[in-house]
């Protein structure tokens, strides 16, 4: 089964009618979606051709993963022995990169509540995002943040 390749003359077309390039059905998404199953692929045939144990592929697994240019369907190569762990996207990871938390952790210490973070990370990206992932990921900041609470102070602080 071969993937549909990007037609790039047709994004010209959707950019030019005022589509947008990001977020939910942006004109980037397939392609960003065809280049990392690309470097997936890539990855196992590297990853067997290494191996000294007899192992080859063994289809595929879907997952959803979310990126800053919207959300889609991965098909991530799989062996046979179950041992191969991509580097690009690991097992397991629904996010294509940090931005999205970085976002996250930004809207999160400027004081924002969970609801507009979540509308505000839909209106960038396309994204939902539920309570559970952004409490996870704010989760990150705060020993961070009590760390800085705790901090010594200094006795005598001059001013101007």
């Amino acid at each position: 089964m071969r993937n549909q390749s990007f037609n790039f003359d047709e994004a010209l077309k959707q950019l030019q009618s005022g589509k947008n390039l990001l977020g939910t059905d942006g004109i980037l998404t397939p392609l960003i979606k065809q280049l990392t199953e690309a470097a997936l692929q890539a990855e196992i045939e590297h990853y067997l051709s290494t191996r000294s144990i007899d192992t080859r592929k063994n289809g595929y697994t879907r997952k959803t993963v979310k990126s800053t240019s919207g959300q889609f369907e991965l098909k991530t190569p799989r062996d046979r022995s179950g041992a191969f762990e991509p580097q690009l996207i690991k097992k397991n990871q629904t996010k294509l990169s940090e931005d999205v938390d970085n976002k996250i952790l930004s809207l999160f210490a400027l004081g924002m509540s969970y609801r507009d973070i979540q509308k505000h990370v839909a209106e960038l990206y396309g994204l939902e995002i539920s309570d559970g992932a952004i409490t996870h990921i704010t989760d990150k900041l705060l020993p961070e943040l009590k760390a800085w609470q705790q901090r010594p102070l200094e006795a005598l602080y001059p001013f101007v």
